[in-house]
Formats: C-alpha cells, sequence, structure tokens
C-alpha cells in the first residue's frame, strides 16, 4: 500500500534552495522510495552503497567516484563511506546549485564528523521517521496548528479502545511490518534489528560484541517512558559506564532510541534535568519487550508506559515536516510534578501535553500543568490532556482534555 508522506514539500524545497539535501532516519522507512519519487521528476540519477560494486569503487577512489558522477543524482546509505564528503563540498564548491545532491543516510552525520564538517552550510538536513497515524489513515495533519492557536477550537474525536490503541502499538510504522500479520511482523523486526545492530553498527563504529547491544536494547524497552539515569543503567545492565555511554550514542544515532531532554530554565533549581528514553518506533518496543497484546491489555501501567511512548513519536513526527520549528522536553520538578511532553516554538510559546490511558480525567491529572502554569506564566498559552476520550473537555479555556485521536483526525 502507498501512504503519502508529508515531509515530502520540505524535501521538495529544500531541493530548490541547497546545493545537498541529506534525508536521514532509520533504516526501511521509505527514504529511498522518497527520493527517487521525488528525483524522478527533477532528472536525478540512483545509486546505492547497499550494493558491494558501488561501495567497493567510492571507498577506493572517493574523488574519482564523485568526479565520474552526473548530477543531480541520489545517494543511498552515505554514512558508509564518509571520506565521499571532501569530494562532495569541492564538487558544490566548483558549481553551487541547488538540487545537485539527495544523499540519504541510515545513521545520524554526527557519527561521520567528515559527512557532518565538511558539508556544513552546504547541506539541509531533513529527518525521516516510520509512517505516522496521520499518514497511515491518510489525513491531512492539523494539531500543531490548532494547539499553538490559542483562538482554535478542537472538534470532538474517536474513542480510542484498548483494542484499537494495542493494535497500532504492535504495528508500528515501518511500511512493510504494516502489510504482514502478527508472526511475519515479529519475525520482520528481529529481522531488522539484526541487520541494523550487526551491519550498521559496524559502518559507524567497531564492536567487537553487537550482542551486547542487543541485551542492552532490551534491557532499555523495559524501561521506556521514563528517566534515563546512566550510572544505574550501567549497573543494570553489567556494562562499564564509558562504555554504556558510547552505546547509548550509537543506539541513538541509528534511530533505535530517542532521548527527550529535561526542560527547564535559568531561573528554577528544582527541576530535574535527566532525559527521558523512548523506543523509536512502538513496533519495535513490543518486539523487545516479548510481550502480547493480552498481557499489555492487562497491565495499566505496561499499556501507560507505551501509549506515552507512541505520542511522544507522533508529536516527534508532526514537528519533523511542520513549518515552523518546534522542541520537545518533559517538565519534571525534585518534588516529584511532571509533565509528560513540553513544546516550545521559536516564538518562546509552550504547550505542555499530560498524556492519559484512561477515558476518566480527574482533578490530580492537572496537577503538572498547573504546577508548569505558575512557573511560566503567560508562556504556557495551553496544557492539554490527551487521553482515549472522543470528547473535547474544557477545564478552562486553557486547559482542554483533547482526544488522543485529534493527532491524526484534526
Amino acid at each position: 500500500m502507498k501512504y503519502p508522506r508529508f515531509l515530502k514539500n520540505s524535501l521538495l524545497r529544500s531541493f530548490k534552495v541547497s546545493p545537498v539535501t541529506l534525508l536521514i532516519g532509520p533504516r526501511q522507512t521509505g527514504k529511498t522510495t522518497l527520493m527517487k519519487e521525488l528525483g524522478e521528476g527533477l532528472g536525478m540519477k540512483h545509486l546505492t552503497f547497499d550494493t558491494l560494486r558501488q561501495l567497493s569503487i567510492a571507498q577506493e577512489d572517493p574523488e574519482g567516484f564523485v568526479s565520474a558522477l552526473s548530477t543531480p543524482v541520489i545517494i543511498d546509505e552515505v554514512q558508509r563511506v564518509p571520506n565521499i564528503a571532501l569530494p562532495i563540498k569541492l564538487a558544490v564548491d566548483e558549481n553551487r546549485t541547488p538540487g545537485m545532491f539527495g544523499l540519504t543516510g541510515s545513521a545520524n552525520p554526527l557519527v561521520a564528523p567528515k559527512l557532518n564538517d565538511s558539508l556544513a552550510s552546504r547541506m539541509f538536513i531533513l529527518h525521516m521517521w516510520p509512517l505516522s497515524m496521520c499518514e497511515i489513515q491518510k489525513n491531512e495533519p492539523k494539531f500543531l496548528e490548532l494547539v499553538f492557536d490559542k483562538e482554535a477550537k478542537f472538534s470532538d474525536g474517536v474513542h480510542w479502545t484498548r483494542e484499537s490503541m494495542i493494535e497500532a502499538f504492535t504495528a508500528g510504522g515501518y511500511p512493510d511490518a504494516l502489510t504482514f500479520d502478527a508472526i511475519t511482523r515479529d519475525l520482520s523486526f528481529d529481522n531488522l534489528l539484526t541487520t541494523i545492530l550487526e551491519r550498521d553498527v559496524q559502518d559507524i563504529a567497531n564492536i567487537a560484541k553487537p550482542r551486547n547491544l542487543s541485551k542492552l536494547l532490551s534491557i532499555i524497552a523495559a524501561r521506556s517512558s521514563c528517566l534515563l539515569n546512566l550510572s544505574e543503567l550501567s549497573r543494570i545492565a553489567s556494562i562499564p559506564y564509558a562504555t554504556l555511554t558510547h552505546f547509548m550514542f550509537l543506539l541513538e544515532s541509528l534511530f533505535l532510541i530517542v532521548r527527550q531532554p529535561a526542560w527547564h530554565n535559568n531561573r528554577t533549581k528544582r527541576l530535574i534535568k535527566m532525559p527521558k528514553l523512548y523506543f523509536g518506533d512502538t513496533g519495535l518496543l513490543i518486539n523487545q519487550l516479548r510481550v502480547g497484546a493480552e498481557q499489555i491489555y492487562e497491565n495499566g501501567r505496561l499499556l501507560g508506559a507505551i501509549l506515552e511512548n507512541f505520542v511522544f513519536l507522533e508529536l516527534k513526527k508532526l514537528t519533523s515536516w511542520f513549518q515552523n520549528p518546534i522542541d520537545l522536553y518533559h517538565y519534571r520538578t525534585q518534588t516529584g510534578a511532571e509533565v509528560d511532553i513540553v513544546m516550545e516554538n521559536r516564538k518562546g510559546q509552550i504547550v505542555g501535553i499530560e498524556v492519559k490511558a484512561t477515558e476518566s480525567i480527574s482533578k490530580e491529572d492537572w496537577k503538572g500543568l498547573d504546577i508548569l502554569g505558575k512557573e511560566l506564566g503567560d508562556k504556557l498559552i495551553r496544557g492539554i490532556i490527551l487521553y482515549p476520550g472522543k470528547e473535547v473537555v474544557a477545564l478552562r479555556p486553557d486547559r482542554l482534555a483533547i482526544p488522543i485521536s485529534s493527532l491524526w483526525n484534526g
């Protein structure tokens, strides 16, 4: 099945203004498909470093490889040949034409400093995540526009049952996995992780025992949506602290995990500054948890953690193509008050979001948002509770309980 990719317009804009566009994101999310779809209309040729022939030629003589290219061109999995960055830079400096190079990478350029440093100021970087729910359901996203507009009204949504919720979590957002039955999907996730942890990791780092990364990933799965305490994780995983920090960097660079930084300002000293940790896809998360739908259904705490991970990822995906940059944080005080997600735009406007797995909303559920409101004053333009019910409930004009389905139904 073909799904719309709402990053498409951002990618087209980048081709029109930047000589180099790098599209990064997890393996098998459709980066190549989207690049080729747009590139065909722009006369871009395509090659990939996933083929041994192209990879060997580029590794042996990156300068000769680039000089022989006919631009515009798309090059897949560019992180496999980081030394190609300087020849691309030289080619761009000779002829700074927009849309010369469309690059894709299954690793963050931060792990390949040569790529990042050489092409700084010459390259736009766009991030492509697995499919969002609005892409899966083919609905134009409106949530971010509405939530940052104090005058905008949300409409009632769709009741999201536990069964539907768990089905969405388990499926995740990888395009191929969405077409599989449960057993085949689980096998596909196993194969995907094997490819990433045993091959892709070796492209960016020399890891003697990749199975240690696999073990760490399983341990992290049980701690998704929680604060990241590296000292504690080092002890639990029996991995030296220095090695653990390197492993975490690699897992994050390959988009298997995502850190959510803590929100803080210089005036407040009573805030927790540890990041929270999420999996990059809920399908992969459940695969690593080794739990079934029935176990999730009956375990409210587990359901809540997976739901928070899911909502965080949905917002991460929405912000990746939204026209105005939005940063995502979490908020927690030393006394335990917390807000799951804090969104801040470049105007300094902030929206706080609490995620609830139950359909009933109590006064206690607003506590973290109220404390954040006292901290921020007028900068907090809205405090939102996202919940599975279908009705919009207003505690007051700037405190709303909104259906989770509003994330993809507008």
